[in-house]
């Protein structure tokens, strides 16, 4: 499997770096961000979320914009000004050494050194690890959040916890206040959730759950786009303990990764890996979609 790694100008990102082998692409921003802005079949439609308009943004006084620019993201929890918001609007470094491709924003004033670790597995699959080093002098309480933008107008499948724990809970779901659960969007069963984008529905809504399976799909017109990600872990996870949320509004869908809340010391890092996986799907996506749940439930 040949993959070309190359610069190239992508919409009103800037500067970009691109990674394809023929069958999927991967375009990554490094004028900003980064951000990967790109995934998708190299003859297919984006399965992530671009904002172009930049409709969503953040000023935070004494440092500037902040700008989502969509596509993906790596944070750390918990959300908070002025850290979170932290402007990566400058250029970053790129580094390919023929097998992965690493994007190295500058470091923050927050004592953290974020990165990505991009390469491509197989012919449909690519692996990012997302990084965030405590490069301070004093330990930093935080977790890896990784943050992937989806493109409107496709369905989520989360599978939950199917775990017999006996006398004990075996599923967490965490709700924000503006998430209610007669949404239409939102579908609870014994077995899985379900979170439809609707580009016509104006409100926001998140849940967070304990994803022991490891993996959702998000089916969007003709193609899956597949998440899968390290195991829950007996760890402290922020959000009620979960290691998976997810949030739409009226644009887009997110799929949230969340890693181990504790203490980093000086020099250690936080990470985040996770497999994005891209097939080919039917016409009919509510038969994929009840596909996807019984392969996806019955490995559990």
């Amino acid at each position: 499997m040949e993959v070309k790694c190359y610069e190239t100008e992508y919409k009103n990102y800037g500067s970009c770096i691109c990674l394809e082998n023929g069958t999927i692409r991967l375009i990554a921003t490094i004028d900003v961000g980064p951000r990967i802005v790109f995934f998708g079949f190299c003859k297919g439609q984006n399965v992530l979320f671009e904002d172009t308009d930049r409709n969503f943004y953040e000023i935070n006084k004494g440092y500037g914009v902040w700008y989502a620019y969509g596509g993906h993201r790596i944070w750390c929890a918990p959300e908070k000004m002025p850290e979170t918001y932290y402007p990566d609007n400058v250029k970053v470094n790129v580094e390919y050494d023929g097998s992965k491709l690493t994007l190295t924003p500058e470091k923050t004033p927050f004592g953290k050194q974020f990165s990505l670790v991009i390469s491509v597995a197989d012919e449909n699959t690519v692996i990012v690890e997302n990084r965030i080093t405590n490069c301070s002098t004093k330990p930093a309480e935080f977790a890896p959040w990784s943050v992937t933008g989806l493109a409107a107008g496709g369905t989520e499948i989360v599978p939950l916890c199917a775990d017999d724990n006996g006398f004990l809970p075996n599923r967490t779901m965490a709700l924000w206040s503006y998430s209610s659960l007669q949404d239409k969007r939102f579908t609870l069963n014994d077995k899985y959730a379900l979170l439809k984008q609707d580009p016509t529905n104006q409100d926001a809504f998140k849940a967070g759950f304990n994803v022991t399976g490891g993996q959702i799909a998000y089916v969007l017109n003709d193609q899956v786009f597949k998440l899968s990600f390290d195991s829950y872990q007996p760890v402290a996870y922020p959000d009620f303990c979960c290691n998976f949320e997810t949030y739409t509004n009226r644009l887009f869908l997110e799929c949230e990764l969340l890693g181990e809340m504790r203490k980093y010391q000086p020099g250690e890092t936080a990470s985040i890996t996770e497999k994005w996986e891209l097939r080919n799907a039917g016409p009919d996506n509510e038969k994929v979609i009840d596909e996807y749940i019984r392969l996806m439930t019955s490995k559990q």
